[in-house]
């Protein structure tokens, strides 16, 4: 069975969900693509290295190993909108954030291919997301599923404008509890370095929406980061001196959702 993820499996509940952080594109599908699609431009960049201390709170964190070219783990597999009316990019996506393409004239993937995909790539990431969501909940009887995404700050194709820096979404608070939304909202309200919006733009993906239930026990919450705050958005690399800060406040919004802090 092919390696799409890697879990790290923790003591709190709490499980840090990073779907676009993978970068790898097989051969097969990378000489069918645009040169610089091969790069992998719309990755979530060092999403995994900006949440590698969540192991210190004992956080499960779950990391795929392929790109969002291959198959977008946080669109539904029947590839239904997430923003109708709006620009977005879909389950196997032909087109880059920038508008560009991502394949060559007539490499599109057909029907069958993407349902291969999903089979290959998506459902034993969404099968382990499952169980590990499961897993917590049963042991702690709640759980928070935090969704990690990170993208450029200046994307046209997509919004308006400058994105700001912290975008905290809860499917417009159905995802999550009110009083968990509240809470991280104060803590960025408290801060000024950062900027930040509460269901914005993002308001969540598919795997916020989908596992969301706070009635049963699963909050979901996903924060979108504006990347330009902790690498060059032009090379990619990470930025450390920038990072610190940016990890400094999302430990304190991951602190904030384990039961020490609803004492």
């Amino acid at each position: 069975m092919l390696n799409v993820c890697t879990l790290h499996r923790g003591t709190a509940p709490l499980l840090v969900s990073l779907p676009h952080d993978g970068s790898e594109i097989p051969d097969a599908i990378a000489q069918r693509l645009v040169p610089y699609a091969r790069r992998a431009p719309d990755t979530d960049w060092h999403v995994s290295r900006l949440y590698a201390f969540a192991r210190d709170l004992g956080a499960s964190i779950l990391v795929p190993r392929f790109s969002r070219y291959v198959v977008d783990l946080n669109r539904p597999p029947d590839d239904v909108s997430l923003y109708p009316g709006q620009n977005t990019t879909g389950l196997c996506p032909i087109v880059q954030f920038s508008g560009e393409p991502v394949y060559l004239d007539g490499q599109n993937p057909a029907h069958e291919e993407v349902l291969a995909r999903v089979e290959t790539y998506w459902r034993p990431y969404h099968e382990t997301l499952q169980a590990e969501l499961a897993r917590i909940r049963a042991e702690h009887g709640r759980v928070v599923l935090w969704e990690g995404h990170s993208i450029r700050a200046v994307v046209p194709f997509l919004f308006e404008g400058r994105l700001p820096d912290f975008n905290l979404g809860t499917a417009a608070g159905a995802s999550c509890g009110a009083e968990l939304q509240a809470r991280l909202a104060a803590i960025l309200a408290a801060q000024n370095e950062f900027t930040h919006v509460v269901n914005g733009r993002f308001k969540g993906g598919y795997i916020t929406r989908q596992y969301g239930k706070p009635d049963e026990g699963v909050d979901a919450v996903q924060l979108e980061l504006a990347q330009l705050n902790y690498m060059d958005e032009d090379s990619f690399d990470y930025v450390e001196e920038r990072a610190v800060r940016v990890q400094a406040l999302i430990r304190r919004l991951l602190e904030s959702t384990l039961p020490s802090a609803m004492r």
